[in-house]
């Protein structure tokens, strides 16, 4: 008989590559979450000296070498920030403003992308495309007639030319949403079709649900930019009262003086409702924009 000579290697002790591939993993994991640490205290900065600005003076804003925290605090630029000017009625403006045309988005946009993912009909990509093409047409490029069309309606310095045409459609909505329903498979419609059901109760009862992360994902996307918006507003409005956040906000900025300290008060309480609906729903934001392009 032929003896095999082995060395026993004793229990509880872990082979020199796995215990080395075990190291090197560590020491990457611990390098990208230093790298990531760095990465988020270089972009929550800008914010940070947002903040902490607001409660300073106007000396100490210009004051050289610079330095983060105030001494003394002014937490009066707050409450001075807030009376002001009718911040109070900006934020509700703002905020049902935002609201409207985010329900009727998800509404109209995720109606439109059913149809264009699950209906066939005539020149149906010919027509997508052609509705697509809408995102490379710059906003600045489509001001003008839209204003014209404003005028004639009636609507300038209302809310309404705020609301109608963001709340009718939305070609980046479409497109994300579309990318979702093309994702859904087509045994599920048709299956319902064969039991009964007609093309709003396949849309409403079974493809809807099915995308609740893409529903929140345009959901935040487009509050974010509602609660954003100035370019609109500056043209569209010219009442104090029907002022939303960011145009009341540029009230602070005068033709010789900038009172810097309440614009930095008030720029951080208004970011506040934008990092709440952030945090509150970032996992949907992830997992909605994660998933757009994977289809069964």
């Amino acid at each position: 008989m032929k003896t095999v000579n082995q060395k026993l290697i004793p229990a509880g002790t872990v082979p020199s590559t796995q215990k080395s591939k075990h190291i090197g993993s560590k020491v990457s994991t611990i390098i990208l979450h230093v790298l990531l640490i760095l990465a988020s205290v270089v972009m929550f900065g800008p914010f940070l000296w947002m903040a902490f600005s607001g409660l300073k003076d106007l000396a100490q804003i210009f004051q050289v070498p610079p330095t983060l925290f105030p001494n003394p605090w002014r937490w009066e630029n707050i409450s001075r920030s807030l009376t002001a000017m009718p911040f109070d009625k900006a934020y509700i403006n703002s905020a049902y403003i935002s609201v409207i045309v985010v329900l009727s988005q998800l509404l109209t946009c995720s109606m439109a992308a059913f149809s264009f993912a699950k209906i066939d009909f005539p020149f149906r990509n010919a027509l997508f495309i052609l509705f697509l093409s809408m995102l490379m047409v710059p906003e600045q490029v489509t001001i003008v007639p839209l204003y014209i069309i404003l005028k004639n309606l009636g609507w300038l310095d209302t809310h309404l030319s705020l609301i109608v045409p963001d709340a009718l459609f939305s070609a980046f909505g479409v497109f994300l949403l579309r990318q979702f329903f093309m994702g859904i498979p087509r045994d599920l419609s048709e299956a319902a079709y064969v039991d009964g059901a007609n093309m709003w109760k396949i849309y409403w009862r079974i493809m809807v649900p099915l995308i609740r992360p893409a529903l929140a994902s345009l959901a935040i996307v487009s509050f974010l930019g509602n609660w954003n918006s100035f370019f609109k507003p500056v043209i569209f409005l010219s009442s104090t009262d029907n002022f939303t956040v960011p145009l009341m906000l540029s009230t602070f900025k005068g033709l010789y003086v900038t009172d810097w300290t309440l614009m930095m008060s008030g720029s951080a309480i208004a970011v506040m409702p934008v990092l709440l609906v952030y945090l509150v729903l970032q996992r949907n934001i992830i997992e909605g924009i994660s998933m757009t392009g994977i289809k069964g």
